[in-house]
């Protein structure tokens, strides 16, 4: 009996290491189309764009290879503990790092749309920076998952700043360079959208890295909350919970 129990363990295990591997090669190919992304977009390569597009197909075909995967796991041998946190970390890193390739894609179909316009210098050094920040902070939010890093995972957070700041200059620039008139309101509101998809690419890399320190030391940012409601509860100090519509005016219609 005790043989048999150590066998499942060990076929446990075999299958997360497999999960895991499943998990970085599907990040390392959004890791290196979002390397791809940003040049192809500056150069108005369309060959690079549609294969990066076409290649969304295999990303979500992987997501849900992995997530069956998981659900396998978590069905057939009710992980506990630590283990538990590894596979539901695994489900949770797969739509993130989804989701980050579905914006890649978003960004080459902004580029086939803005094909054949000139980028104001200013604008293009931006996105060169924006697009190296982000690429940086998602590759290390994997190298994050794959060391078990809960201190490299934790800095991702921080590292999310200089995106964000490097957005607000971005969305400046184009304002300023089509109110000059460099360039027209549609291109502008394709280059906006652009500097969106990067800076939510940098946001599902913060999560990733939350992910991380989640399964390594099982906290979330979301237990400081709970842990602040508690206390406001202890000192009936919060907000009664009213149902929508009710009580409120502009809520809805008499």
């Amino acid at each position: 009996m005790a043989e048999r129990a150590v066998e499942i363990r060990k076929s446990f295990h075999q299958s997360l290491d497999e999960v895991g591997q499943e998990l970085v090669r599907l990040a390392g190919m959004v890791t290196e189309a979002l390397g791809k992304a940003t040049q192809a977009l500056l150069d108005g390569d369309l060959a690079v764009a549609d294969d990066i597009i076409r290649g969304d197909d295999l990303l979500d075909t992987l997501t849900l290879q992995i997530e069956e995967h998981c659900y396998q796991l978590l069905t057939l041998q009710q992980p506990m503990a630590s283990d538990l946190r590894e596979v539901v970390t695994a489900i949770r890193l797969t739509a993130e790092i989804e989701r980050s390739g579905d914006l890649v894609a978003n960004i080459m179909k902004a580029a086939r749309r803005m094909y054949g316009v000139a980028f104001d210098p200013k604008v293009r050094g931006l996105i060169e920076h924006l697009g190296a920040q982000v690429h940086r902070q998602f590759r290390l939010a994997i190298d994050a998952y794959v060391e078990r890093d809960e201190t490299l995972a934790a800095a991702i957070d921080d590292m999310d700043d200089t995106v964000d700041e490097l957005h607000v200059h971005y969305i400046q620039a184009i304002f300023e360079t089509h109110e000059q008139g460099s360039v027209a309101l549609q291109s502008a509101v394709q280059l906006a959208l652009v500097g969106r998809f990067y800076e939510r690419i940098g946001d599902h890399a913060v999560n990733i890295g939350e992910r991380v320190q989640y399964m390594v030391t099982g906290w979330l940012p979301e237990h400081d909350a709970v842990a602040r409601q508690t206390v406001r509860d202890a000192d009936g100090d919060h907000l009664p919970l009213r149902p929508f519509g009710t009580g409120e005016q502009g809520s809805g219609p008499n």
